[in-house]
């Protein structure tokens, strides 16, 4: 199988290439339209013929207006490069890997077509913010972006932006791993005072999962309890029910209805995987996941304005929506969406899958009790430690694959107290049941006090952040 996002000739991607070609394509109709000299219309066109011959030498497929390259050849192939080597599985559904350290970043940022976060990055946040950077930028947890950089330009230039994260309602307990973009958005809002709105996609849930309606609506309130714990500005924070919202905004829908008309059904195929056996609904979803992008899908907020540009902290494995997002939105007049993709949560058995919602013994709760961490982690967390005390002393253990030191660099701060465990570990100074009494104590006091700050969320407060509204917002 070929790559769609792989490498080109000096490191251009498929997704560059798209791009440019999109572009390209504009400017040619541009061309026409205005009249313009013969000569100019030609040698757009000539630049226009050979990028398309580039794309298929990197893709491997011809280029079809709105239908970027994607992974679905990858997911369709099980996951087999076309030397026969296993490709690491990403998709919004299915993320599995059969490396122990997990599934391997650099490659998906090639496959996918994003940019790396790179020191020049996290410096740049740094500066432009005036804070520290978070832990998650400075440790590579949140790793890849799409323009990132043109997000700084302009909050440089005093342009505002908003952030646009979601969460899909398919339990009534979150685990741990829900709380990674989260925590990041918060930080974000509070070191750029910025609007934010959370979707909960009760719809999505429906659509994909067996769930009666109501429970999926029931789910999401819930969800957003554990939400507003995180402790987000309520004068700041809008959060809706797709199934609320979309029936109460004709704003919102008119966007859901032009993403539409601009996504093919090849394309969502192509993007997605979806079959001919998938129910209608499935089908059209992505472009409801898309429309929070734009900010007049908000005019309680955003007065109308169409210019506002949204910036989307999320996993990777969402990045697919967000890459149609990008494709439609210059079609229909909208500056696209950056985005921020972090890292996975690996499941306590270990990094080759993520931590799964479905699965009591994979995961680690918002509603479990200290004893359970404690037994969770030591019963399921796996190990890079030896097979002995003795041997473990000798050699040492390899924090690379072992799931307790993974879960302290997102949950332990102090990065030079997280080096020296690192340094311990592998010398074998420190044996693996200390370590995951690290990650308990740790791990123990956060969920507590997640849990006391749930408890002082009322339905009124949740009524509240979900009611559309004006939100403090200087512009």
């Amino acid at each position: 199988m070929t790559d769609s996002q792989g490498d080109g000739v000096g490191g251009v991607t498929a997704m560059d290439l798209y791009e440019k070609l999109t572009a390209q394509g504009d400017k040619v109709r541009s061309l026409k339209t205005a009249k313009a000299d013969k000569a100019e219309v030609d040698a757009a066109i000539q630049l226009l013929l050979k990028l398309k011959v580039d794309y298929k030498g990197v893709s491997g497929q011809d280029y079809k207006a709105g239908c970027p390259p994607s992974e679905s050849a990858v997911v369709s192939n099980n996951g087999q490069s076309g030397n026969g080597a296993e490709e690491d599985t990403v998709d919004p559904w299915n993320v599995a890997t059969n490396s122990a350290k997990g599934v391997d970043y650099d490659k998906l940022i090639v496959r996918f077509g994003s940019s790396k976060v790179d020191q020049e990055l996290v410096d740049r946040i740094e500066k432009v913010s005036g804070q520290k950077p978070h832990h998650f930028l400075r440790r590579g947890i949140f790793f890849s972006h799409r323009d990132m950089h043109q997000v700084l330009d302009a909050y440089e230039k005093q342009k505002a932006f908003y952030l646009y994260t979601g969460r899909g309602p398919s339990s009534q307990a979150m685990h741990v791993g829900h709380l990674i973009p989260f925590i990041f958005t918060k930080w974000l809002q509070d070191v750029f005072d910025i609007p934010l709105v959370i979707q909960l996609t009760d719809d999505e849930k429906y659509l994909w999962k067996d769930l009666t309606l109501e429970d999926c609506h029931r789910f999401a309130v819930e969800n957003a309890k554990d939400i507003i714990a995180c402790g987000f500005d309520v004068n700041k924070t809008f959060i809706f029910s797709d199934l609320d919202y979309m029936g109460s905004s004709p704003e919102f829908y008119r966007n859901v209805v032009k993403i539409q008309k601009h996504v093919t059904f090849n394309q969502v195929k192509g993007i997605f995987g979806f079959t001919d056996s998938d129910c209608i609904g499935k089908i059209s979803f992505p472009a409801i996941q898309a429309a929070p992008s734009f900010s007049n899908s908000f005019p309680q907020i955003f007065k109308g304005r169409k210019d506002v540009q949204c910036l989307i902290p999320c996993a990777i494995d969402q990045d697919p929506y967000f890459r149609m997002t990008r494709d439609v939105a210059p079609r229909i007049g909208y500056p696209k969406p950056a985005l921020l993709h972090s890292t996975f949560f690996p499941a306590l058995q270990g990094a080759q899958t993520k931590m799964s919602a479905s699965d009591a013994n994979s995961s680690i709760f918002l509603t479990d009790t200290p004893k359970q961490i404690k037994n969770k982690v030591n019963k399921h967390a796996f190990s890079g430690g030896k097979d002995t005390v003795e041997e473990h002393r000798q050699h040492g253990g390899n924090p690379d694959i072992d799931v307790s030191f993974m879960y302290l660099t997102f949950f332990m701060e102090d990065d030079e107290k997280l080096e020296k465990i690192r340094q311990d570990y592998s010398s074998g100074a420190l044996l693996t049941g200390e370590l995951k009494k690290m990650l308990i104590e740790t791990l123990q006091p956060i969920i507590t006090a997640h849990q006391e700050k749930r408890k002082n969320v009322t339905d009124e407060m949740v009524k509240q952040f979900m009611t559309p509204r004006s939100l403090d917002f200087n512009f």
